[in-house]
């Protein structure tokens, strides 16, 4: 197996304080590039309105990783799927890709919303989001993350 080394190019401040699966939108962070990297690797980066940030699952640890089959969020009406069938901590890299939308730039700080990543996160890349690069062709999917994710972008302030 091969192995990489990543450094981080940035690192979210702000935002969510705590993990949690749902109630991630409505808030706003702060991704803070690294003073490494010179301010024209942003250059353009406003033109913009959403950006595809990969992140590291930081606060979780190697043991959380699961290599079988189980229920998305342990709800057994949802049928077990494989490791690399849910976008959670639990996959061997522990990397997650997120879409929030770019809402201004300020030196080396990127005003981002809805991005589903905790203060302190280490960011591994980020680049705007092509919709040419998205998904081509119809999409689909079984019901269960429809089902899962029905309070994941509700705005935070309006938890039960």
């Amino acid at each position: 197996m091969t192995t990489y080394e990543v450094e981080s190019i940035a690192t979210v401040v702000g935002g969510h304080t705590r993990v949690q699966d749902d109630y991630q939108g409505g808030v706003e962070s702060i991704i803070r590039l690294n003073k490494a990297y010179p301010l024209e690797t942003l250059q353009g980066i406003d033109g913009f309105s959403h950006l595809t940030v990969t992140w590291r699952f930081h606060l979780a640890q190697p043991e959380d990783v699961q290599l079988h089959a189980r229920s998305p969020r342990g709800n057994s009406q949802w049928a077990a799927t494989g490791t690399f069938v849910h976008r959670n901590h639990r996959r061997p890299n522990q990397l997650a890709i997120s879409y929030p939308r770019l809402l201004g730039v300020d030196g080396r700080d990127l005003r981002v919303a809805d991005l589903d990543a905790v203060d302190g996160t280490p960011v591994v890349d980020l680049a705007p989001y092509f919709h040419e690069m998205g998904p081509r062709g119809a999409v689909h999917q079984p019901a269960w993350p429809g089902e899962m994710l029905t309070d994941y972008w509700r705005a935070a302030v309006e938890r039960p």
